[in-house]
């Protein structure tokens, strides 16, 4: 480092003058524009974060109701694999086994309403089920209901199963068709395939999307 001789002056920065010499800084204007960029940018990034939790909820949100709905389709077809229908004893007017499935219509939604008997590990015995749909604050709710089909010692409860369903529909294949009708007392016959289908609602103005099972009755088929 060089140091000044007697008489010399050091020479002033460009710009400045000898009393602000060495001290820089930012005008106004330059802090006002700076201020604004960073506004703009972080108003950018958390839109783009809101966007993007927004998105990660949404799909949290339809494979949660996936899961529920596919764990719901695979109970009812191991208790309609497990179906029980036997026609000689309602001819011998012992009429504690049916499988019956009916069509219906809510505010132009499909609905179907099935009840079977089968063996469960929730009813000693043999049980009597029935699948549902009922309005509730606006909405359909899936129920069930579980007894036994021996005994008629009080009407069994409903059980909420799943809110918030689009539609809820049960066909049974009659030769190439599937009808959404069957009666085994009339017919006096199981259907050898029955589809359920449920199509469930998820976030608002989301899609919403279907899934579904077919069961096959094992009652009186060959292994």
């Amino acid at each position: 480092m060089s140091s000044l001789r007697l008489g010399e002056s050091q020479t002033p920065c460009m710009g400045c003058t000898p009393a602000r010499c060495g001290e820089q800084g930012f005008t106004l204007l330059e802090v006002i524009v700076a201020l604004g960029i960073s506004v703009i940018v972080m108003t950018a990034l958390y839109s783009t974060f809101f966007l993007s939790r927004k998105a990660v909820d949404a799909v949290d949100d339809s494979l949660l109701r996936l899961q529920e709905s596919r764990a719901l389709l695979d109970t009812i077809k191991r208790e309609m694999e497990s179906a029980l229908y036997d026609s000689s004893k309602v001819a011998n007017g012992k009429a504690y086994t049916l499988f019956k499935l009916e069509d219906r219509d809510f505010y132009g939604k499909e609905t179907s309403r099935l009840s079977f008997t089968t063996f469960s590990p929730l009813v000693p015995g043999l049980a009597k089920i029935d699948y549902f749909v009922e309005e509730g604050d606006g909405k359909l709710v899936l129920k069930k209901k579980i007894g036994s089909a021996f005994t008629q010692t009080g009407e069994p409860k409903s059980v909420e199963l799943m809110e918030d369903v689009e539609a809820f529909t049960v066909e049974a294949r009659y030769g190439d068709n599937w009808v959404k009708t069957w009666d085994s007392a009339a017919s006096n016959s199981m259907p050898e395939e029955i589809r359920v289908s449920v199509k469930v609602n998820t976030k608002k103005g989301e899609t919403p999307f279907m899934v579904y099972e077919v069961a096959r009755p094992r009652y009186g088929t060959l292994l």
